[in-house]
């Protein structure tokens, strides 16, 4: 669903691919696993400002008050505060990039090329990297204090991707903001277990885009077409001055009735590290939701892959779902991992089922600790181009910590087409495989693009607020051949800008601050996309922020809360209190919108130290 070239993504996965190909890593003590480096972009402050200051070392405080001189809309720096409570272990920072990268990006080079690669564990390692997404591994670091630290983990290393945070841009220089479509919730997800476990989750960890694409925020559906486009505006709750600008697309919903025949093929990693509760058990339970959702005309195959691959399952009708479920029962878990040999034995499997017009679909369910296979692993990435041509999508499915690989499942479900979750309860579990699973088993709508344009004599400046890894050039929106995101049906997708605007702005009929255009295809037949407009009144701006709508709201505080969690420079004074409030006046019903107000409290807790965050000094 991503619109990075292969040759691009293909380093990237390679270096996370061979992080454990030289055996198992020693489980990491508290003092090692707290002073992982973490690699975060030039301009983003290594620590969250929260909801007070922070004594940092003379070193940090350099960097700060650079990275804030780099944000045209940070907070001016504090003034000096006392020593937190409880000393703690923080990383160092290298490199990365940071605004000029993402005009680089607009103006056609490769999304994310030069993006960072975040490892905890493993053996030490310069500092810089030659290859374009560079790998840090565990080493000693200084022990400036800081709010919180990561939980120790149980065993192994984690990888996640720095994406950066996007620049503020002047639309007389560039008036237009182009993104690829993203339905991805794995961030979200596991920065939530994080805080509930007790630690704040890893900068790199969170991607603002699937945190506000959690949640349901009952957009209305379209009345006629694929998709509808809701937009919105008001003054920002966050900076004095601004505005926030709501871009929000609901896909159709279609009844199972009426689904398309699905042909599924379930690749589960059964090596040793998927062994514990969590992973293997939580897996299986998972597929038998997915199960009970299918229809007659449905088929369901099953492979498996460790030290080698095994076909459990061929092709079974839907008819013998007892069948399924016995195969599903008998998995477990033991081995090295050969990821490569599985995705071709899975594709092999789906090849049986191909249907023109029906859903062909690799699901994949792993931790993403592939230590075990071909040299050259951009091999799986070229497997997973040539077969979603063919129309056989591939969506990847997280479970567990401690080893997990955030960078590989979300590159797999990049380059085939299809989305990415994690589950880390039955509850999860139950949201994606059952309340969900239309969006999963139904395409309304192929290379989904959005461009959204911003008029200069409206608005001053603008920033999109996540969709780092999505960004398309502004001259490749009607390219049809650039590949872009997949909407399921019931997706809906939302993107929120901070926006300034002018003093003054032209009245009249015609005018408008924003003008919004999609550009999708039919999910079959035609390669040739249909572009749709929708513009902005200046009359729907709500006056205050109180006026505006409480899904507005709801979605401006889990834009709010991402933006603190991932340190952006342009959040510093943000605090989570203020964000809280706003949560709690805008929260429906829902359990998981009533679930996020406390997520908050509770990673307010732990940047103070309190409510069991992780404290420990390095060596």
């Amino acid at each position: 669903m991503r619109t990075r070239p292969l040759d691009l993504v293909a380093p990237a996965l390679v270096t996370a691919l061979l992080i454990g190909c030289g055996g198992s890593t020693p489980a990491p003590t508290a003092a090692t696993a707290s002073a992982a480096p973490t690699e975060a972009p030039a301009g983003r402050a290594t620590q969250p400002e929260f909801d007070a200051a922070q004594d940092e070392s003379s070193a940090s405080d350099a960097k700060r008050e650079e990275a804030a001189a780099s944000a045209p809309d940070a907070a001016p720096a504090a003034e000096a505060a006392p020593p937190p409570a409880l000393p703690v272990a923080a990383a160092p920072v290298a490199p990365s990039p940071g605004p000029a990268q993402s005009r680089a990006t607009k103006a056609g080079a490769a999304p994310g090329a030069d993006a960072r690669v975040r490892v905890t564990g493993g053996a030490p390692a310069p500092k810089k990297a030659p290859a374009p997404a560079a790998t840090a591994v565990a080493r000693p670091a200084a022990p400036p204090p800081a709010v919180a630290v990561t939980a120790p983990e149980p065993q192994g290393s984690e990888t996640y991707r720095d994406y950066g945070v996007n620049p503020v841009e002047d639309p007389a220089k560039d008036r237009l903001s182009t993104f690829a479509i993203d339905v991805d919730t794995a961030s979200y997800a596991i920065a939530r277990r994080k805080i509930m476990d007790g630690a704040l989750p890893p900068v790199q960890a969170v991607r603002a885009e699937e945190f506000l694409n959690y949640f349901d925020y009952g957009y209305a559906s379209p009345a006629t077409g694929p998709f509808a486009v809701h937009l919105a505006a008001a003054p920002s709750p966050f900076t004095s001055g601004h505005h926030l600008v709501r871009v929000a697309v609901q896909g159709k919903r279609v009844p199972v009735k009426e689904r398309t025949p699905v042909h599924l093929v379930y690749l589960v990693d059964t090596s040793g590290s998927m062994q514990s509760p969590d992973k293997i058990e939580l897996a299986k339970k998972s597929l038998k939701m997915l199960t009970d959702t299918l229809k007659p005309g449905d088929t369901v195959a099953l492979c498996t892959y460790a030290g080698s691959v095994r076909e459990v399952l061929a092709p079974t009708g839907i008819e013998s779902k007892g069948k399924i479920l016995a195969a599903l029962a008998d998995l477990t878990a033991g081995g090295s991992t050969a990821m490569s040999s599985g995705i071709d034995l899975a594709y092999s499997l789906a090849e049986r089922t191909l249907v023109k017009g029906h859903v062909n679909r690799v699901i994949v369910l792993s931790d993403g600790d592939a230590n075990v296979g071909p040299t050259s692993h951009d091999e799986i990435l070229k497997t997973i181009k040539r077969a979603r041509d063919k129309g056989i999508t591939l969506s990847t499915v997280g479970f567990g910590q401690g080893n997990y690989k955030d960078l590989m499942m979300e590159q797999l479900a990049n380059q085939g087409d299809g989305n990415y979750a994690y589950i880390d309860s039955e509850a999860q579990a139950r949201r994606v495989f059952s309340e969900q699973v239309g969006g999963m088993l139904q395409v309304i709508a192929r290379d989904v693009k959005i461009q959204v344009e911003f008029d200069p004599s409206f608005v001053k400046s603008y920033r999109l607020i996540g969709y780092e890894n999505r960004d398309v050039a502004d001259r490749d929106f009607r390219n049809d051949k650039v590949d872009a995101g997949e909407i399921g049906a019931g997706h809906s997708v939302t993107a929120i800008y901070d926006v300034e605007l002018k003093a003054t702005a032209p009245k009249g009929e015609g005018a408008t601050p924003v003008v919004v255009r999609l550009r999708h295809k039919a999910p079959l037949g035609s390669n040739t996309a249909e572009e749709t407009l929708v513009k902005m009144a200046p009359g729907a701006v709500a006056p205050t922020f109180d006026a505006a709508p409480a899904d507005f709201r709801f979605a401006s505080a889990v834009a709010g809360f991402a933006e603190v969690l991932r340190h952006s420079p342009h959040a510093r004074s943000w605090r989570l209190a203020d964000i809280e409030k706003i949560a709690r006046a805008a929260a429906s019903s829902k359990g998981d919108q009533q679930e996020f107000i406390g997520i908050i409290r509770r990673a307010g807790a732990l940047a103070h130290g309190k409510t069991n965050a992780v404290a420990v000094n390095a060596d």
